[in-house]
């Protein structure tokens, strides 16, 4: 509002200035048909120096005639703008009144609240059982067999910045796209180049953050994309690394990261649990582990995995033919065998993960990159439930 009434007060002087050249230059105009005028008049009258004199004055005052055609334009100009700055102004008068009382502090909790109220309903709504996966929708086809991609688990709905983090071992060089589309159409990115390189596929961004496992070890990093630094890394107690348990198609893939409605996650194995998958929650700030479960399911057996709502869900193979075989639920300790067909288009899925906000998988398979809806079965539970 500031802005237009200063851009406002600008176009007054300003029109003010024009309008008294414009007096200015119609004087001349008027004195310039006078002088025509006497021409005309005067005929063979005046004596040969008077009319040299009068001729002289015309050619001097022509110019003026091509000015005040300016003038009349720019005076014009300025009333159309002048209009403009008048109509926005008043739309913005009523846009303020709209607000009320209300300052921007105020408005921002109001809309701090409401995101709030929004996500429980949508974790109410997300939660439920895996009864089934659409068919793929392929985003792109960009890099190498091997690779990952995602968007950030916690970020707000405005925010679809992408990552994209392509080849299985010792790569440092991570892509931000700033949209979808931008990822697509390759365009609109940069880079970083994290201190420490990767191993494996199984990376996540969360809440501003990559969580991924450094090369030729069991440690855990949480590197920050804004500060461009590692704000803190861990190693993963008996965690397995350099391919000693990896998912079924190899890749250095001993340690997969995922998040889903109720947190970060780390997926492993161990010597001591005979290479079957440990499923443990990890606290996001000090990447310490909360709690543990052993699922007993053989990781080498396991094509890809992923969480939903505290369930790893787990597919038979990372080839074509492959379904959502296993399912291990965290709130019960408890598992099933089940049989939801899932379709692997392109026959060679290195990347699999949940991402609660969109309630899509994100799949690298064969160079593409690809996305599934998923169907959950959910009660909706209401605040007088027990």
């Amino acid at each position: 509002m500031e802005k237009v009434q200063n851009v406002s007060q600008s176009m007054e002087v300003l029109e003010l200035r024009t309008y008294r050249d414009l007096q200015y230059v119609r004087g001349m105009e008027t004195l310039m048909r006078s002088l025509d005028a006497r021409l005309r008049a005067a005929d063979g009258s005046l004596s040969a120096k008077s009319f040299q004199e009068l001729k002289d004055r015309m050619t001097e005052l022509l110019p003026l005639s091509s000015v005040l055609e300016q003038y009349k334009t720019d005076t014009r100009t300025i009333v159309r703008l002048r209009e403009e700055v008048r109509n926005l102004s008043g739309g913005l008068a009523t846009i303020q009144e709209e607000m009320g009382a209300y300052g921007f502090e105020d408005l921002q909790q109001r809309v701090v609240a409401l995101e709030a109220r929004l996500h429980a309903c949508a974790q109410k709504l997300g939660c439920g059982k895996l009864t089934g996966v659409s068919n793929p929708i392929t985003i792109r086809a960009m890099g190498s067999r091997f690779g990952s991609w995602m968007t950030d688990t916690m970020a707000p709905s405005v925010d679809s910045r992408v990552w994209y983090m392509d080849g299985y071992y010792k790569g440092r060089r991570v892509l931000e796209f700033r949209t979808l589309g931008d990822f697509i159409k390759g365009q609109n990115f940069i880079q970083h180049l994290l201190p420490q390189p990767w191993a494996g596929t199984g990376h996540v961004v969360y809440n501003g953050s990559l969580f991924y496992n450094k090369y030729q070890s069991n440690v855990v990093v949480k590197y920050h994309f804004r500060s461009r630094s590692v704000l803190v890394q861990r190693s993963l107690p008996g965690a397995g690394y350099n391919n000693t348990f990896p998912y079924s198609w190899g890749g250095f893939s001993d340690m997969d990261f995922m998040v889903d409605e109720s947190g970060l996650w780390a997926v492993y194995t161990t010597n001591q649990n005979a290479g079957n998958i440990v499923v443990s929650r990890l606290d996001p700030h000090t990447l310490e582990v909360v709690r543990s479960w052993d699922t007993g399911y053989p990781k080498r057996s396991a094509g890809e995995a992923f969480m939903i709502c505290g369930v790893l869900y787990v597919t038979n193979s990372h080839l074509a033919g492959a379904k959502v075989y296993f399912a291990y639920f965290t709130n019960t300790s408890s598992y099933e065998y089940t049989d939801v067909p899932f379709h692997n288009q392109y026959s060679h899925i290195s990347m699999l993960d949940y991402n609660p906000r969109e309630r899509a998988l994100y799949t690298w398979n064969n160079g593409h990159q690809v996305l599934y809806n998923v169907t959950l079965f959910h009660v909706i539970s209401t605040a007088g439930d027990p």
